[in-house]
């Protein structure tokens, strides 16, 4: 899950940075640190929605980490609005890490008026942004895949890993509306965009799977191969040689 940034932590994260020196900054240990919660995170994940029928699993954990990093990364400028965007959002996120999922999208009845309300009435915010992402996580959970696509695909991001992360995450919504067509092609674009040996290997594996399901081994076995030959350092290796026997076995 996400980790709680305490107002304290961004106060920091937007202070003016001293001119630059030959040593690591403490931004970018942070950063550092970051990186290695992402990829911890990750690699202890190895469920799959096809395989298990579970909403918004495996690479949806690497968007929920990644993405609410974004309220460090990209605050640069404190005003007003955001700030009370950023106070709405951490409550909303508060909800989502307790799994209380109705509430942090909807509000509940002592002041919070829900994620939903952050991203409408805040819009043109990085709070309102990364509000989209969690509300489009919050429908996944909820069952509303429908509706979790719609409002995942208003997210903006930009970032090489966020991005991706965000359109496998549409592509798990898809698979659990019965569109393979659809999820398979939004996880193959993650698993290339993304070009990360932490990331990518999961996208194609589970590309891989809705492949051999629709029974296109063709198109599985080169998913299933690009793990093994550009990621080959990733702990998914073995079981996509396990799929490869599959595919190839058909």
């Amino acid at each position: 899950m996400a980790d709680k940034k305490h107002p304290a932590a961004q106060k920091k994260a937007a202070a003016p940075q001293k001119p630059a020196a030959p040593k690591v900054t403490p931004a970018q240990k942070g950063a550092q640190a970051e990186s290695l919660n992402v990829e911890e995170a990750l690699t202890q994940s190895e469920a799959f929605l096809i395989k298990n029928k579970k909403p918004i699993i495996g690479a949806v954990v690497a968007v929920i980490v990644i993405v609410a990093a974004i309220v460090l990364y990209k605050n640069y400028y404190v005003i007003p609005r955001e700030e009370k965007a950023q106070a709405a959002l951490f409550k909303g996120q508060e909800y989502f890490e307790a799994e209380e999922y109705e509430l942090a999208l909807r509000g509940d009845s002592i002041g919070y008026a829900g994620l939903l309300a952050v991203a409408q009435n805040y819009g043109g915010t990085d709070a309102a942004n990364l509000s989209q992402a969690y509300a489009g996580l919050c429908l996944a959970h909820l069952g509303e895949y429908e509706e979790a696509i719609k409002t995942l695909d208003k997210f903006k991001g930009g970032d090489q890993l966020v991005t991706p992360a965000i359109k496998a995450a549409m592509g798990n919504c898809y698979a659990q509306t019965g569109n393979l067509d659809k999820a398979a092609g939004l996880l193959l674009k993650a698993a290339q965009e993304a070009n990360s040996d932490v990331l990518s290997p999961i996208w194609y594996l589970q590309a891989g799977q809705i492949l051999l399901e629709q029974g296109k081994n063709a198109e599985a076995i080169k998913a299933l191969t690009a793990i093994t030959e550009q990621h080959a350092t990733s702990y998914l290796v073995a079981q996509a040689e396990k799929y490869l026997e599959l595919a190839k076995a058909k």
